[in-house]
């Protein structure tokens, strides 16, 4: 794999603008590569590649061969595991395990999507006498993927495995943060046979690259992952055209603990979710909520644990590794700035490892205990290794509790009471809930995504095909 080029049409190329942007470690400081500075130009000649394929080789490939090529491709990936583990943890910061976690979803989204390709079934509808109504589920046709840098292996798969099984050609313009993984995946998509343009990967600026697919005509559904402000400008650049959108855009999710949860399971569980990739997950469980009479003890116990929490360089391997750049290093400090300005407690903070490079974008993971309700810390998301803990009194206060934010991506339920579970599972505002658990390794087979700020449309599971298909209903009147 070269630096700095585009791939499209099933080759390397040059950027038509002939610029290259700088690839940082965030686990140094330091520049590993570069990658293309992708614009509007590469973008058109991209979709132009994507509605070849899709007319051509590919759209008319039988859809059992369609998911031969992406099973092949997901057993691929598995055989190229610490190439592409490698390059995910150095290109993101995250530690090596969790990269590695990352390459083997990348690959079970292939597997999964791959086995799902032919049996994207229509139906029949019983109507008038006379009459045989049958709807088909048929592909968009060419969709842009616009994907963040948190996870762009995992997204890759995510995005691109449903897309490709439900028979539609893609552009994916990956985030210029990190991207390295998807420009190599694309690369073993190729050698696996996929024809020229199924897939096409464009790097660049989300303003200039990002922007271009967004607005473009030629996009039948745009796919989008990052911040909500983002996404309210990729939407309204959509509608000129009136593409579709699929938008996850973020989260404050709870983890709710009531005084008869199982504590040390929870509080592992609960460390685990805010600190996994740094906190910098959509779907960190970043609130505790904590039922007042257990909230001391509670909190004691998850203080002592917190403090166990380290960072460091990928290659160490810790519970975390760096922020993914400069800037989301300030914006992180920036709320940890305000909450020691507004007097919030610190209940405990984990270690900054030795080894950490100076010039490394490196937070302490920060546990803050008594938040108010109303501080941004409990309605706002972090995007870093920042947990917040806010007491309850009883059942209806832990809902509007939880309810309290502008997202709806995922809350956690800690309970052995049956009958709160299904009351709370409920009343709860989120696209996911788990009850005794948070997050599922991946979560393939689940669908998954928000309400409220969190965006709208689902992603994963046979939900992200009906996603990237199509109704079209016909009617035989055959007398």
């Amino acid at each position: 794999m070269e630096q700095g080029l585009v791939f499209i049409g099933g080759k390397w190329q040059r950027p038509r603008g002939g610029q290259t942007l700088p690839a940082i470690s965030p686990s140094t400081g330091g520049e590993i590569g570069v990658i293309a500075r992708g614009t509007a130009a590469d973008i058109e000649e991209a979709v132009s590649a994507a509605r070849g394929a899709f007319e051509g080789g590919w759209g008319a490939m039988p859809a059992f061969e369609r998911g031969r090529l992406l099973r092949k491709l997901g057993e691929t990936i598995l055989d190229h595991l610490e190439e592409l583990t490698e390059i995910e943890a150095r290109d993101t910061g995250k530690p090596l395990r969790l990269s590695r976690n990352d390459i083997r979803a990348a690959a079970r989204y292939f597997e999964f999507y791959g086995g799902a390709a032919d049996k994207i079934h229509g139906e029949t509808i019983p109507f008038l006498s006379g009459y045989q109504v049958m709807v088909l589920r048929e592909p968009r046709g060419v969709t842009g993927h616009i994907i963040p840098w948190n996870y762009p292996a995992q997204m890759f798969g995510r995005t691109i495995g449903a897309t490709l099984a439900a028979g539609n050609a893609a552009v994916l313009k990956p985030a210029e943060e990190a991207c390295l993984s998807c420009l190599r995946l694309a690369e073993l998509a190729a050698g696996v046979g996929l024809p020229e343009g199924a897939i096409n990967v464009v790097p660049g600026l989300g303003e200039e690259a990002g922007a271009a697919l967004s607005a473009h005509p030629g996009i039948d559904l745009l796919s989008f992952t990052g911040s909500p402000e983002v996404g309210t400008l990729v939407q309204k650049a959509a509608a000129e055209h009136h593409v579709p959108c699929i938008l996850e855009l973020g989260g404050k999710s709870p983890q709710i603990v009531f005084s008869d949860a199982d504590m040390a399971r929870a509080i592992e569980t609960i460390v685990a979710a805010v600190v996994q990739n740094t906190g910098q997950t959509c779907s960190a469980g970043s609130r505790v909520l904590v039922e007042r009479s257990v909230y001391e003890e509670f909190l004691a116990t998850l203080a002592r644990r917190f403090s166990q929490v380290r960072a460091g360089p990928h290659d160490r391997d810790l519970d975390c590794g760096p922020l993914i750049s400069a800037a989301q290093k300030r914006r992180v400090e920036g709320f940890m700035a305000r909450a020691r300005r507004d007097g919030i407690d610190i209940a405990a903070q984990g270690q900054i490892h030795e080894s950490a490079p100076a010039g490394g974008f490196y937070v302490v993971p920060t546990l803050y205990s008594m938040v108010p309700r109303a501080h941004e810390l409990a309605r706002e998301e972090v995007f870093g290794p920042v947990l917040s803990a806010l007491p309850f009194d009883d059942e209806a206060d832990a809902i509007r509790l939880a309810n309290a934010t502008d997202y709806g991506l995922i809350a956690g339920i800690w309970t052995e009471s049956g009958a709160r579970q299904m009351r709370l599972a409920k009343a709860v505002r989120a696209g996911q809930v788990f009850v005794n658990g948070y997050g599922a390794g991946g979560g393939i087979e689940l669908p998954f995504g928000g309400v409220k700020r969190s965006g709208h449309g689902r992603e994963k599971g046979f939900e992200a095909l009906r996603e990237f298909t199509v109704a079209k209903t016909v009617v035989f009147n055959h007398g």
